[in-house]
Parts: C-alpha cells; structure tokens; sequence
C-alpha cells in the first residue's frame, strides 16, 4: 500500500443515571445512541467478519459511556424502550396501512428495530464485551478518554486532577477490556503543553490532536498531518486531516446535508397526536423524539418531502466512493513528497454515524468495502499499528489546541460557563487535602473518600459546560454541576469537621455508582 486511512470514531456520553425516576429525558441519549449507532457499528463488523474484509478501525469508548453499558439498570431500561420501539412500530404498520410510502417506512424501522433487539440479545446486552471481542480478533482499536471527558488544559492549574482523570481511565479500561489502553482521544481534542507526562506515567503511547495543533508545533513538522511526532518523552501525536473531516463535517459542504438523506429533526414524537406518542416518549409529560422520522432533508424552504430509503443509500454510496477517491488522490501526492507511506487521521463523534446520519453506517460500511476491493492504494489502519510499522518520527512538542469554536477551548470557557471554574479550583484543592491527610484510610472512610472523588470526577465533565454554551439542556447541566459539586463538600465537611452520615453515604453511591475501584491516592 502507498498509504493509509485511519477511521477514529469517539463514543462518549456523560453519565447519566436516575434511580429515582421511573423514566427520566437525558437517559434516552444513552438509549438513542445504542439503537442508531452502537449498535449498527456491530453489526457491520459482523458482515465486514462474515465476509472476510479487512478493515480495521480505532473506537474511543469513554469511561462513563463504558460505565453506562455495563449497568444493570441501564441495561433493563434500554431493552424496555427498545421493545416500546418496536411496539410503536407495529402501531405504525397499522396506522399507515393505506398509504404505502409511510407503511413501507413503518415496515423498515420496524426491521431495522427488531434487528437491533436480536444483536441486543446475541451479545446479551453487554455491548462492551462485543467490541472487546472485535478488538482480540484484531478488527478494532478500542482507545479510552478521560475518565469524565474533563477538559484537561483547564486542569492544568491542579496538575493532580488531570493526573487522576487520566490514571482513573486506564483503570477503569483495564477492568473492561483486560489490558491497558494504548492510545487516548484527549477531550475535546485539547491539549496543553505536559499532559504528556500523565500520559507517559499511564503507559499511554499515543493520542489525536485538531489540526492547527500539530500544525503549531515546535518545531514545525516536516510531513504536516501525513505522519505522526514524539513528544518529547516519547509520547506520539496524530494531527485530524482537514479535508477528509471537511467532507463529512463541514455544515455547508459536508455529506450529511444531502436532501436525499433523512431529516434528524422531523420525528412523530412532535407530529402525531400527543397521546398516541405519549407512552413512547423518552419522557411521558412531553414531546420528543422516537426515532421514527418519515421525511428527508429535502432542502430549500419549501414542505418537506418523503424520506426513500433507496435513495439515501444511493447517495451514501456515491459519498463512500467519492470519499475514498478523495484520500487515494491525497495519499499519492503526499507520497511523492515524503519518505514513507502518508497517514491520514480521520475522526468523528461515533454519534454523528446513525445518530446524526441516519445513514452514517453504511456510508462506513461502503468505504470500508470500497477501500478492500476497488484499489490498492490505501487501506485502513489503525494509529497504533501504524506507529509499529514505523516506530522512528520526528521529535516537536504540540501547540495547545483543541477542537470547536476558535481551535483554543472557548466553547468550555466563556460567559456562559465560567463560573463553573473556580468552584472546581477549590474543591480540586480540598480532594488533594484529603488524599494526603488520608492516604490509608479504610472502612467508611474509605468509603466516602472514593465517593468525594467520584463527586469531583462528575462535576469536572467537560459535557456540562458545551450544554450550558449550546443551550440545549441548560438547566439540566447546571443542576448537575451544583449537585457534585455540593455533595462534595458536604463529603469533605464530613470527613474533616463532623461525622460521616452513613445512610445518606448509601443513598449517593447508588446513585452515582460508576468507577467503584477509584484510588483516591490519585490527587495527593
């Protein structure tokens, strides 16, 4: 091969969990995700398996999404909507039955939906070990993040807790997966000058910076993004290749805007009457989505027009063909120009493939069998195998970067969201206080150590302050924030000044249960 792709999709969603309500609005993101693209994805590796192609790809499953995938609670509350799904199917069938667009519609979702419920049950609801078992057979890279997506350079004055975001990670990898994670998707992509250092003491060996990232490096790296850099201390950076993510992000350019493809916003959870729908809603007193969406994007001002399967799939595939005819024209021209076969780094929130486009899987799916059969210039590869077959590169220290609005981490840090920072600085402080003041404590104080760092790790998300800049769920974000952060200090109150409320202890770690080994030895 004269070069290679590289396919990095990032799984991540904030820990959400709700004992206490019998059905709660922010759990459906879990649940959409799993039905729309967790799934799909293993189903793809399955035909790619089935039908001997070589394709292997790197998925970032962070730490809280793993945390989700392996609770029980969760579990049974996923498999409950899913079936509620299905149902809603079936009434649609019968609803539409005399007019046969929608039906045929109804019909596929009602398909693709009971296929999801048989994958559900091949793998027994455990999604984890599915992808854990791609990643032995040697079809999948499964990178982690931080343990709650915290934005580390606004860490960076507390150097302990980006240390403990970070080994909590590959603890939290270890017990999932049964080895140590080898690369990192950095949140948010954003990175500040020492993070490697963390990186080197977790045994982490590479991560993926935006652009203008490596691009900004010192000095200047001599094969752009084509090709990875050491830091300093051994630790190697992948820069995002422009134009490949250009092609499927960009708003105006991007391939999910395709009038063809199915519209996300036009669903009849908000078009249907209300008590038909209600019992299908991810929450019973209001509107919402299904799923079920009947329209494509069409464009224009004009009424919508129907959504036809057949179409969109056409145009995934045309995408999938352009795309790829894209990276073999970038792969030869780099190639003439440098020394060894070119990288390109291609990443993506795994959500955007089914969750955001509908037909996201199959477009991966069609460039992955476009990349087997159709050529011999590029194929897929994962970073980690690249830096084994070619284990000598340039030494440059990054830019601080991120992705987002303005390359720099002003979407987590601006007018919206500051005042999250210092109430965090001060608790950060007090869980080092802590650690050092009780490095062998057992029992319950063990106890209510580890839950003040679960606490902390909660209330450092970077997903609170994107939603409070966004605007899509404000109120939510900022009860979560408060709420760590206050149990928190009422945990540090008790463990320092009074005594520890036991049965209130018990009713919290129910609550927030993820991470039930964390070392809170990590802050000292």
């Amino acid at each position: 091969m004269q070069g290679y792709l590289s396919i990095v999709l990032h799984a991540h969603l904030p820990f959400v969990r709700h004992p206490e309500h019998e059905k709660f609005l922010e759990e459906s993101w879990l649940f959409e995700a799993i039905t729309e693209t967790y799934l799909p994805l293993l189903q793809i590796m399955e035909n790619w398996r089935n039908d001997r192609i070589e394709a292997a790809i790197t998925l970032s499953l962070s730490p809280t999404l793993c945390a989700m995938l392996i609770d029980p609670l969760l579990r049974a509350r996923y498999e409950r909507h899913l079936n509620g799904l299905i149902e809603l199917a079936d009434k649609e069938i019968h609803r539409t039955h005399w007019d046969r667009a929608y039906r045929e519609l109804s019909w596929m979702y009602h398909h693709r939906l009971s296929l999801a419920r048989e994958t559900w049950r091949f793998y027994s609801g455990n999604l984890i070990n599915a992808f854990k078992q791609f990643q032995e057979e040697g079809r999948l890279e499964i990178i982690t993040t931080a343990a709650t997506h915290g934005l580390l350079p606004l860490m960076s004055g507390h150097p302990q807790s980006v240390r403990a975001q970070i080994l909590t990670a590959r603890d939290h990898y270890r017990s999932c997966f049964g080895r140590d994670p080898r690369g990192i998707w950095l949140p948010e992509c954003a990175y500040i000058n020492g993070i490697e250092n963390f990186l080197q003491e977790a045994n982490i060996r590479w991560f993926i910076l935006d652009t203008h990232g490596l691009l900004h490096a010192n000095p200047r790296p001599r094969y752009g993004t084509f090709a990875p850099i050491f830091t300093p201390n051994g630790v190697a950076v992948f820069g995002r290749d422009f134009d490949s993510s250009r092609q499927v992000w960009s708003k105006h350019e991007g391939y999910p805007g395709d009038p063809r493809y199915r519209d996300f916003y036009r669903d009849i959870g908000f078009d249907l009457d209300f008590d038909y729908v209600k019992p299908h809603l991810p929450s019973p007193d209001n509107r919402g989505f299904t799923g079920l969406k009947y329209y494509r994007i069409t464009g224009g001002q004009g009424p919508k027009e129907i959504y036809q399967r057949d179409h969109a799939l056409k145009a995934a595939s045309e995408h999938a063909a352009h795309f790829v005819a894209e990276r073999v024209a970038q792969v030869k021209a780099a190639g003439a120009i440098i020394d060894r076969p070119p990288i390109i780094i291609a990443p993506y929130d795994a959500e955007l493939f089914g969750h955001w486009w509908y037909e996201g899987p199959e477009f991966l799916d069609f460039v992955a069998r476009n990349l087997a059969n159709e050529q011999n210039v590029v194929s897929l590869l994962t970073p980690g195998e690249y830096l084994h077959r070619f284990p000598t590169n340039q030494i440059a220290t990054p830019g601080g970067s991120s992705w987002g609005e303005e390359g720099y981490w002003r979407v987590w840090l601006n007018e919206s969201n500051e005042w999250i920072y210092p109430h965090l600085q001060i608790a950060q402080e007090r869980m080092t206080k802590l650690a050092k003041k009780f490095p062998k404590a057992k029992g319950l104080k063990a106890r209510a150590l580890k839950q003040a760092a679960r606490e902390l790790l909660l209330a450092q998300a970077s997903d609170w302050p994107f939603i409070l800049r966004a605007g899509t769920s404000p109120d939510y974000a900022r009860r979560r924030v408060k709420d760590h952060l206050l149990r928190f200090i009422a945990l540090h109150e008790q463990l320092t000044l009074t005594k520890i409320d036991e049965p209130w202890l018990v009713e919290i770690e129910a609550r927030d249960n993820l991470f039930p080994d964390v070392d809170w030895n990590y802050w000292k």
